[in-house]
């Protein structure tokens, strides 16, 4: 059986990144989506004055867009309640980088990589739709507090 050669990875990578580059692809083209993401990191350093690290930027971007708890629907007899419930870590990481491709991807008018360097750049401001749908997220989960007590069964 043939051995497999390993997986290329960037010396200049980290799983975050790598795991943000799979999240942008469309259609199995990687090296698409790492040139999107490099370049969205250049622009970044570009913008900042090139004093910062654009990952650390991104680092701080997507710990600003984890919710730490979320609604689910639970069924109770015959009615159905939002649940607030805590997030898992695989969860938030999912959810933070969805939103924030989410955001770039809504956004219109210029290259994607332009758009998600200013989504990343607004999110690690604490600004930007990714950092309102975060927002509207804990804002449901508060609203339904009442039926907190559902999360048991």
């Amino acid at each position: 059986m043939a051995k497999k050669s390993p997986k290329f990875v960037p010396a200049d990578s980290n799983a975050l990144c790598e795991k943000f580059i799979n999240y942008i692809m469309e259609r199995g083209k990687k090296s698409v989506a790492r040139r999107i993401f490099n370049d969205a990191m250049k622009i970044i350093k570009e913008r900042k004055g090139g004093k910062v690290d654009p990952k650390e930027i991104f680092t701080k971007a997507v710990v600003n867009v984890t919710p730490t708890i979320e609604v689910r629907p639970k069924r109770v007899g015959g009615a159905v309640y939002q649940v607030p419930c805590e997030v898992t870590p695989r969860r938030q990481n999912a959810l933070s980088l969805r939103w924030l491709l989410g955001a770039a991807r809504d956004r219109s008018g210029k290259p994607m990589a332009e758009r998600l360097a200013d989504e990343i750049l607004e999110a690690s401001e604490g600004q930007g739709v990714a950092m309102k749908k975060k927002e509207e997220v804990h804002r449901m989960a508060e609203a339904n507090r009442a039926f907190a007590h559902f999360a048991r069964y």
